[in-house]
């Protein structure tokens, strides 16, 4: 948080010289102990929230690769050879704790292309795959072993 005021301080000036930064330095540090001492804030938490956001980033990667890779799978899929496609619906159950976790996972599936998440009732997850190639290891995703892996930081 402390950096977040510091980066508004300079941001609303609008230029950085030394002088600028410095007292950024100072208004951020007293805008920072404001926040602890009143608003049930502390530097743990501060940690807690940095090691989250590092994860949401990693876990954004790995979401746009594994969109990118069904992209190229549903492609080959639609311009092979192959006569037919085999849908399926596949059921899986999660571990997850949280339902922001769920959600994420929900949307996750959805978003990649060739599935989408028909039910999600409380760790049940109902898919509609477009081929059955899609559906296997669903439930063992790195989709899923990155958001347990969140939810317990």
């Amino acid at each position: 948080m402390y950096l977040v005021y510091f980066l508004l301080w300079v941001i609303f000036n609008g230029q950085i010289t030394l002088e600028i930064c410095l007292f950024g330095i100072v208004i951020a540090a007293v805008i920072f102990a404001f926040t602890c001492k009143f608003m049930d804030y502390s530097l743990e938490k501060e940690k807690k929230v940095l090691r989250r956001s590092l994860g949401f980033v990693r876990y954004t990667v790995v979401l746009v690769k594994e969109i990118i890779k069904a992209n190229f799978a549903v492609i080959h899929m639609i311009l092979s050879e192959r006569e037919e496609v085999e849908p399926a619906l596949v059921s899986f159950h999660s571990d997850m704790k949280t339902a922001t976790g769920k959600a994420f996972l929900a949307n996750a599936i959805t978003l990649t292309p060739g599935t989408i998440t028909v039910t999600l009732e409380d760790s049940e997850y109902i898919v509609h795959c477009l081929d059955q190639s899609l559906a296997e290891g669903m439930d063992d995703s790195v989709f899923v072993e990155m958001l347990t892996k969140m939810e317990q930081d």
